[in-house]
């Protein structure tokens, strides 16, 4: 059963987008908005970490390195701290929302597994995990559209 390997990338994927929605919030205090939302989505990650463990127990889990990867690839890539400016909070805003699709669409295959095995644990799990990840979705395309004409057109303007 391969199962496992997808419980660790969801469970590496979880903890890698906390981390991420921590420093997010931190490198942009100047953002009141930005610093308190990322604050709480990061804890929320963390209570999504916290269900996952009876079922990291129950099936095992495989530890891959793909949101690691995709964080440094994406995240990290001369990240000595958050961007700074408009266009800096533009762009780690983005790059939050691709760590979040990954999680998103790892949480789809689990719940894919979970209707196969039938396991209603994990189905519920996967449920609020869903849930959540697609209000960080919503959150993170909207903070973007409010960031985006005021980073990318008043500075030229």
């Amino acid at each position: 059963m391969h199962l496992a390997t997808y419980v660790g990338l969801l469970h590496s994927s979880l903890r890698t987008l906390a981390d991420a929605f921590r420093a997010v919030g931190d490198g942009h205090g100047e953002e009141p908005d930005v610093k308190t939302t990322c604050q709480v989505l990061a804890g929320r990650i963390d209570g999504q970490v916290e269900r996952l463990g009876p079922i990291v127990e129950r099936y095992g889990e495989h530890r891959e390195s793909e949101p690691e990867r995709l964080r440094a690839a994406e995240f990290e890539a001369g990240f000595t701290g958050a961007r700074s400016g408009g266009v800096g909070l533009v762009r780690d805003l983005q790059d939050l929302y691709a760590l979040t699709s990954f999680t998103d669409i790892t949480w789809t295959v689990v719940g894919q597994a979970a209707q196969g095995l039938r396991d209603q644990e994990l189905l519920d799990t996967v449920t609020a995990g869903t849930q959540d990840t697609a209000r960080q979705l919503a959150w993170l395309r909207t903070r973007i559209k409010e960031a985006a004409p005021q980073a990318l057109i008043a500075a030229h303007g």
